[in-house]
């Protein structure tokens, strides 16, 4: 009964952007660091929501730009990368606007934009901090249960995967960013992951999308 409910409420939803699928974008930023790669991450990780959560987006991955007003058609954006990121005036007021009226951003360092992307960051809310999620936090429970919070996929400097989250005034979710894991890694063939590795990428990525659409 549940994932029926969950189900309805993913259709529901996802279907207030537009009549055809919806898609998920992919911030495409400058500075010079590389947002397009792994291409595939985006048509996979649909298609196992699409199978698994019964929700309905287009395996056709978008690309915005920060400072595109087309970014308030997405309900999530995607951004990821190995080196510099750089966030021009108009592009702050757009992602501030995006994400202050109900847009979402999901960044996961794919190993070296993280001192690139705290600084831009700070940039866009510099009275908000990244806080860093307890393993108790209802993202990493709320489908598929992971007990100690955000997964490990790769090992980059072999430190402790980490998750943080930028929050609205009003307690919502706006950013959400995963550090020493590389997440969206484990969403691409490329890399030839184990099925276990590759099966918890999945299953943490449907928790973010479930979360978003019912939090």
């Amino acid at each position: 009964m549940k994932k029926i409910i969950v189900a309805l409420i993913l259709i529901i939803t996802v279907s207030l952007y537009a009549f055809e699928a919806p898609k998920v974008a992919r911030l495409h930023y400058d500075g010079g660091g590389d947002w397009y790669n792994d291409r595939d991450v985006v048509p996979n990780i649909v298609t196992f929501l699409n199978n698994n959560i019964h929700s309905d987006f287009s395996k056709e991955q978008a690309e915005v730009k920060p400072s595109d007003k087309r970014i308030f058609d997405f309900p999530f954006v995607f951004m990821t990368g190995h080196g510099n990121i750089s966030f021009s005036d108009s592009d702050i007021k757009n992602l501030r606007d995006y994400l202050n009226k109900g847009g979402f951003i999901y960044a996961d360092d794919d190993y070296g934009m993280d001192k690139a992307f705290r600084r831009e960051i700070k940039k866009l809310y510099p009275q908000k901090n990244l806080i860093e999620l307890s393993i108790d936090h209802p993202i990493f429970h709320c489908f598929y249960d992971f007990k100690k919070g955000i997964p490990k996929i790769h090992k980059h400097n072999d430190k402790r995967p980490q998750a943080f989250a930028i929050f609205d005034d009003n307690g919502r979710m706006i950013l959400l960013y995963t550090y020493e894991t590389n997440i969206t890694d484990g969403w691409s063939d490329m890399h030839n992951d184990p099925f276990k590795i590759r099966s918890q990428a999945l299953k943490m990525g449907a928790n973010i999308f479930y979360y978003l659409f019912t939090h």
